[in-house]
């Protein structure tokens, strides 16, 4: 899992049937039913004023970029296994880092797609600046990287684990 191509999300098989299976189902059984809703709405009449068909048709709009987000993402998808828990920074792994390695200023994240995440976690792309500069590091680096500024920042990997979520 150390592939770092700008148009590749890795996930791990897991990951990849719970977004294969929610588009099944927005691709299916939620499109049928965002359609009913929609003819219901339309047969109460007057569209202009009518809640329920502007709702449904917001709803919709909804569903179908998540749709499209969800077939780009599954169509440069990378299924893979779970990354080793050898301390070596790469697409997911939950790492902590600390700002010009002052411990008092850490940060924890995920190294992946946001779409793999089930949890609240703040996660960073790989291919982001900071993602890059970490991207098959070693626990215990110091890494220096580019802002989107210009200016510079350091730290260093505190701890780099599989998530497991």
């Amino acid at each position: 899992m150390t592939q770092t191509s700008d148009n590749v999300t890795w996930l791990t098989q897991e990951a990849y049937n719970q977004l294969r299976a929610e588009l099944e189902h927005l691709s299916g059984p939620a499109r049928t039913e965002i359609a009913q809703k929609i003819e219901q709405a339309r047969e109460e009449g007057d569209l202009k004023e009518n809640a329920g068909y502007h709702a449904a048709r917001e709803e919709q709009g909804k569903m179908e970029l998540r749709i499209r987000q969800l077939t780009q993402l599954l169509e440069r998808a990378q299924v893979g296994e779970a990354p080793a828990d050898n301390g070596i920074v790469g697409p997911g792994m939950v790492v902590t880092i600390a700002y010009d390695g002052d411990l008092d200023d850490t940060m924890t994240f995920l190294l992946g797609s946001r779409e793999a995440a089930s949890i609240d976690l703040e996660t960073y792309s790989p291919q982001s600046p900071l993602g890059r500069a970490i991207g098959g590091k070693k626990v215990g680096s110091d890494v220096t990287y580019e802002l989107p500024n210009g200016r510079k920042a350091g730290v260093k990997i505190i701890e780099a684990k599989p998530y497991t979520g």
